[in-house]
């Protein structure tokens, strides 16, 4: 995750708070240059930080904070407590029309933001819950942009319009228009063109679009690995074109993350989704309380749990408990365990959302051989369906044919052979640990 880096810091700053009994001013005062610099180092605007720590130092002096039973604990509330206000206090939905109504969005930004993707990635956001979206290729003058809005068009199952690169933008976003009328769409989601740098020429370009079409919604794509650039960026937008709202691309890569922080005071837009993987599911909701949980190492359970609720499929995980109750589990239920995984954005993603954990996440990701995963899954993709299903019938010509169809060496077929015959022989000597209508609490070994 973005805030890596910080979350250590801000760790070790709250460490040294709860070590202390009773806590004077000059710790808190101590304590908060601490959180000063860790904020900025993560290039967090400085007008910014500077506020913040005025309100925190304000409210953490105070004489229930400074008098009360567990005064560090205390502190870590406010610091939460203000991280929400900063970043926008509360999820903001992006604004669209009832029923089938249209609403227009136009999503603007610099080139190499991800705006194109991110249109596509939205446009199945909003697939999902049931709006009829269609995407508008409005981006003329870069070489390919059509071509990748349509082939991400295709892999999220939505419509592209699109008229070549000789026509105007703004005669594009208006046919787009009208064919969302003519087609039943009631989302119409224009991709403009981005720059390397502001132009008056792209400014102008979004404001005849907004003349041209009712636009209901402005989103700016902004790269989150560009640090104070992408709030300076914000900011011109939001006097110059008008915003409603941010997408912020990126927050998985190696990057300080301070734009996440700084967006909201600076432009008063709200953050409204974050983009966090390449894979057109990595889109979020952007939810202040829960990446200010993040950012202190305290998890997002929360959105944990939408990822199982929207990847894992109910009748499978149901069809799961009953064979783990049973002891009859095989190796396809091994593979589905792990194409679940991969749904839910793999074994880093989920990790960044458990408590304690986040900050470390890149450590313990990186003991995992993600190389091993593939050659597990291509292990069990060379059994025979009857193989998968009867584990017990694979012998030492079944597991050398096994080795020579995933391209490994049968000592691999006999490791993960092994491997699932012990989580059987530990599952049953456990079977305490298949009890309550939860059903299974810890025992079954995932393949990872």
């Amino acid at each position: 995750m973005a805030f890596e880096s910080l979350t250590d810091k801000l760790q070790n700053v709250f460490k040294k708070l709860r070590s202390k009994g009773r806590l004077t001013e000059n710790d808190v005062k101590t304590a908060l240059k601490e959180v000063k610099m860790a904020l900025l180092e993560a290039d967090v605007n400085f007008k910014v930080v500077k506020q913040f720590t005025k309100s925190v130092q304000e409210r953490a002096v105070g004489q229930d904070v400074m008098n009360g039973l567990n005064p560090g604990q205390m502190v870590i509330k406010i610091v939460n407590e203000e991280l929400v206000n900063l970043m926008g206090s509360d999820m903001t939905e992006l604004p669209l029309r009832n029923g089938n109504e249209i609403s227009v969005v136009m999503m603007a930004g610099l080139q190499g933001a991800g705006k194109t993707t991110t249109a596509a990635k939205l446009a199945a956001q909003l697939k999902s819950k049931g709006r009829r979206p269609l995407l508008v290729a409005c981006d003329v003058y870069r070489p390919a942009a059509i071509k990748q809005l349509q082939v991400n068009g295709e892999k999220v199952g939505v419509e592209v319009f699109a008229m070549g690169d000789k026509n105007s933008p703004v005669d594009i976003a208006s046919a787009a228009y009208e064919h969302a009328k003519n087609n039943q769409q009631n989302v119409v989601l224009i991709d403009t063109a981005g720059r390397l740098h502001i132009d008056e020429d792209m400014m102008q370009e979004l404001a005849d679009i907004k003349q041209a079409v009712p636009v209901d919604a402005t989103v700016l794509v902004v790269d989150a690995m560009t640090g104070q650039d992408a709030v300076n960026v914000a900011e011109s937008f939001a006097e110059k074109v008008g915003i409603d709202g941010v997408i912020i691309t990126k927050l998985d890569g190696d990057t300080r993350g301070g734009a996440a922080l700084s967006i909201k005071a600076v432009t008063g837009k709200p953050i409204l989704y974050a983009s966090t993987g390449e894979k057109m599911t990595d889109l979020e909701p952007f939810y202040p309380d829960r990446m200010a949980s993040r950012i202190l190492g305290m998890g997002d359970v929360m959105s944990l749990i939408e990822k199982v609720e929207a990847s894992v499929d109910k009748e499978q995980a149901q069809e799961m408990q009953k064979k783990l109750k049973k002891m009859d589990f095989d190796f396809n239920d091994y593979l589905s365990s792990m194409e679940q995984m991969n749904k839910m954005g793999g074994i880093g993603s989920i990790l960044n959302m458990l408590p304690g954990v986040g900050h470390k996440a890149k450590e313990l990701e990186g003991m995992i051989d993600e190389k091993a995963l593939d050659r597990t899954k291509a292990i069990i993709l060379s059994m025979t369906p009857q193989e998968r299903s009867n584990p017990q019938i694979i012998n030492v010509s079944r597991k050398n044919r096994i080795a020579r169809g995933a391209g490994v060496d049968v000592q691999e077929v006999n490791r993960l052979v092994k491997q699932f015959e012990q989580s059987k022989k530990m599952m049953k000597q456990m079977p305490g640990l298949m009890g309550g209508k939860t059903g299974m609490k810890g025992g079954f070994r995932l393949p990872f």
